[in-house]
């Protein structure tokens, strides 16, 4: 049973998926979509990751401003994250990914990944920390016994 992490961007959805024990997060793909409003294919390839790799709970990264007001991208995120619950049927959380497109950045800068080179992972890398994130306030709520 495995966590599947989103970050949503207006032509990419990078991917990552937990392990089956929801200890590690490790990424997955870029999905590409020519135009925003295009998501048809988007939602379809995302539940396909779903069923192939039994996907029980998924995380949505969302775009707050650094005020934590909620924006333009942050409210297409809520659409994107309730029209991928409604056609699951699973849990969707939201969660906080502020500066995680800059942190993966800087990994791969401090990895050597030329500049060019990053578009390929830098969603896919984000999406690692929007689910690593999660995955830790989880475990830190299960150790003080506040378990879902």
């Amino acid at each position: 049973m495995r966590i599947i992490g989103l970050d949503v961007g207006t032509k990419t959805v990078g991917v990552a998926l937990s392990d089956a024990l929801g200890i590690t997060a490790q990424p997955f793909e870029t999905i590409t979509r020519k135009e925003n409003n295009k998501l048809r294919r988007t939602y379809a390839r995302i539940e396909e990751i779903i069923r192939e790799n039994d996907v029980t709970e998924i995380v949505v990264g969302y775009p707050k401003n650094m005020d934590d007001t909620i924006g333009e991208r942050a409210k297409a995120c809520e659409e994107f994250a309730a029209a991928l619950g409604r056609r699951t049927g699973l849990p969707v959380t939201l969660w906080d990914e502020r500066l995680t497109t800059v942190e993966a950045d800087e990994v791969l800068e401090e990895c050597g990944v030329k500049r060019e080179n990053r578009k390929a992972v830098i969603d896919q890398l984000a999406a690692v920390f929007i689910l690593r994130g999660y995955m830790e306030s989880k475990n830190k709520d299960c150790k003080r016994n506040t378990c879902p």
